[in-house]
């Protein structure tokens, strides 16, 4: 089905397959590089064979789509149908995702707007949704984006990791917090702030560390309509304990997603991984 205006994403936005055929949304996949190996997320590497490589010490790093990819994604696009686009990918604090879409974009058949949305999984991926469900509606680039915007604006995610290495090598997190982390022998709790990975808290125990992720989660949430996505890596049985938690305790719960993260998050997180995006409804 064409649509006046399409909306592109990247590979880190988790969206349900069924969620991004129903709307139309494209995702570009990032790289995972597994030793000499160049997979791409979503279709070449799991989220169950990262973790197992992480946890033998197999040397793991990730790559931005190239502009090349995109500008092919771009043309595909609108040989469907689309007269406008809509890009929208991850903080590009984590990526160079944004520039190679930039670069492509310059060069594209129909009008491309790029947005550095400063978002990434769900957080990321309910910002695509509102973009879609907009341009769905026959709303116009312009809007779409707006949509988008006033999306990120009001979407807050949480996370909780077992340590801080993985974080550390990947330069997601500054060397002296990891370290002082680390020294503390705490456990995190990390926010997105800013398109940044920040400390917010540190807990002493795991189990203290995922209890403070739930009141988090619940105070930011408040008693409006409000989406929920929880994300782990390699730790369903954390991840199904917070959802069935929240499910009690959010009055206005619309919709909850549970998943595995990508293995483009899952190589800076490391097993272990639970996280929770919280993103009001208007």
């Amino acid at each position: 089905m064409s649509r006046h205006v399409a909306i592109v994403t990247d590979s880190t936005a988790y969206l349900p397959h069924l969620t991004m055929e129903r709307h139309g949304i494209t995702a570009v996949p990032l790289t995972v590089v597994l030793g000499d190996r160049a997979l791409e997320e979503g279709t070449e590497i799991s989220a169950r064979s990262l973790a197992e490589a992480l946890q033998k010490r197999r040397p793991v790093t990730t790559s931005r789509p190239s502009p090349e990819l995109f500008a092919e994604t771009y043309r595909k696009v609108a040989e469907s149908g689309a007269t406008g686009i809509v890009s929208l990918h991850l903080s590009s604090e984590f990526s160079g995702t944004y520039d190679a879409a930039v670069l492509a974009a310059r060069e594209a058949p129909v009008p491309v707007r790029v947005v550095d949305t400063g978002m990434v999984a769900m957080a990321l991926g309910f910002c695509a949704l509102s973009a879609a469900e907009t341009a769905d509606a026959g709303g116009s680039i312009d809007e779409a984006v707006l949509a988008a915007e006033k999306r990120a604006s009001g979407t807050s995610a949480y996370f909780y990791v077992d340590t801080l290495d993985y974080l550390r090598r990947g330069g997601r997190i500054g060397a002296a917090q990891a370290l002082f982390g680390s020294a503390l022998a705490v456990k995190p709790l990390l926010q997105l702030d800013g398109g940044r990975i920040e400390l917010l808290e540190k807990v002493r125990t795991a189990s203290k560390a995922i209890a403070r992720l739930q009141e988090i989660v619940a105070e930011r949430a408040g008693n409006g309509q409000v989406d929920i996505a929880v994300h782990h890596l390699a730790a369903p049985e954390r991840a199904e304990a917070l959802a069935a938690w929240l499910r009690e305790r959010v009055p206005g719960l619309a919709e909850l997603h549970v998943s595995e993260v990508g293995a483009v998050i899952g190589a800076h997180t490391g097993p272990g991984l639970l996280g929770a995006v919280v993103s009001p409804r208007e």
